[in-house]
């Protein structure tokens, strides 16, 4: 069963550019669990960005956070001080569109 997360990092004062680091080291490993970044925005202060994941099913997803490529960057997401929370979420699009009001 197709997987979507939510992931909120709260980034101190300067902690962008290790964030940054960190997450052009990481993210392109998504494609070979079948992951998809489907949005990825930041806050116009720099202190908070949201990504939007998707995963084909629970062993993907596993595979993507146990791989050790992730660990070996561990250090620039310490270095960022970024607090990250990870929700799994559902779609509520289609279920209730905008009115056009």
């Amino acid at each position: 069963m197709p997987l979507t997360f939510l992931l909120i990092a709260r980034l101190p004062e300067g902690g962008a550019e290790a964030f940054d680091a960190y997450e052009d080291a990481v993210l392109p490993l998504l494609a070979e669990y079948g992951g998809r970044l489907e949005r990825r925005v930041r806050s116009l202060d720099n202190r908070t960005e949201a990504h939007l994941v998707g995963f084909p099913g629970e062993q993907e997803f596993e595979a993507y956070r146990n791989d050790p490529r992730r660990a070996e960057h561990a250090h620039l997401l310490d270095r960022s001080g970024a607090a990250v929370e990870l929700l799994p979420v559902r779609d509520l699009t289609s279920r209730n569109p905008p009115s056009g009001r």
